[in-house]
């Protein structure tokens, strides 16, 4: 993309999470259905934790843009490489995660992930916009810019920690409440749950090589050109 409408996009993504994260706070809580429970609030949710994620994305890719445009090459060089690592790490690999994971489990059996009850106080544009436009955005920005990933061994621990320290979150919640975030969860044995984690990580971590084997197929030339312009 030409410098000023990849700005131009990253400011209108940028303004479009920012605008789902918002409206994600105005459900009302006293409206929950039974299943929700209000310990952690929409935090527990790795949905939600997405839409936060990918808004500080564009947030900082919008940062990026408007920099280079003002040729502040001292100042960019720090703002691209924090928004080539958010991208690689998190932004790509989760986002294609939520959606996928989402949208197969709801077809199996929507109860398991989305109870019916939430349609009555989620609009459908609103579940869409968390669940199905996520990934659409994540596949346009590999094809929209170039990101330079780190080393395959920084990559995969940055990616493993923060799955960790998620998959923490959920067993924390459950220790207090004795419920589960998701009622998939409620399906398996304590080895059979070890194993949903386990084959879930190895799907995240499909995704962040896929991301790279794209970003590298789109980009790769350009990316080693482009690190010796900033450098």
């Amino acid at each position: 993309m030409e410098a000023c409408t990849l700005t131009a996009y990253h400011c209108l993504a940028f303004v479009w999470y920012f605008f789902v994260s918002y409206s994600i706070t105005l459900v009302r809580t006293e409206d929950r259905p039974s299943e929700v429970f209000p310990y952690g609030g929409q935090w527990k949710y790795l949905t939600v934790l997405n839409l936060v994620l990918q808004t500080v994305f564009y947030g900082v890719s919008f940062l990026a843009d408007v920099l280079r445009l003002i040729k502040k090459l001292r100042c960019v060089k720090c703002v691209i490489s924090s928004r080539d690592l958010l991208f690689s790490v998190l932004a790509f690999p989760v986002s294609t995660f939520v959606s996928i994971s989402f949208w197969a489990l709801y077809t199996y059996n929507r109860e398991l992930v989305y109870p019916k009850s939430l349609d009555g106080i989620i609009p459908p544009w609103l579940n869409h916009a968390m669940h199905t436009a996520v990934l659409p955005f994540a596949f346009l920005e590999i094809f929209a810019t170039p990101h330079r990933y780190p080393t395959k061994k920084k990559g995969l621990i940055l990616l493993g920690f923060a799955s960790f320290v998620y998959i923490s979150w959920v067993l924390w919640i459950y220790s207090v409440t004795g419920e589960w975030v998701y009622p998939v969860f409620a399906l398996f044995s304590p080895a059979g749950l070890a194993a949903f984690f386990a084959g879930s990580l190895a799907i995240i971590v499909c995704l962040y090589n896929f991301g790279e084997f794209l970003n590298r197929m789109m980009w790769g030339q350009f990316i080693f050109c482009f690190s010796l312009l900033i450098t």
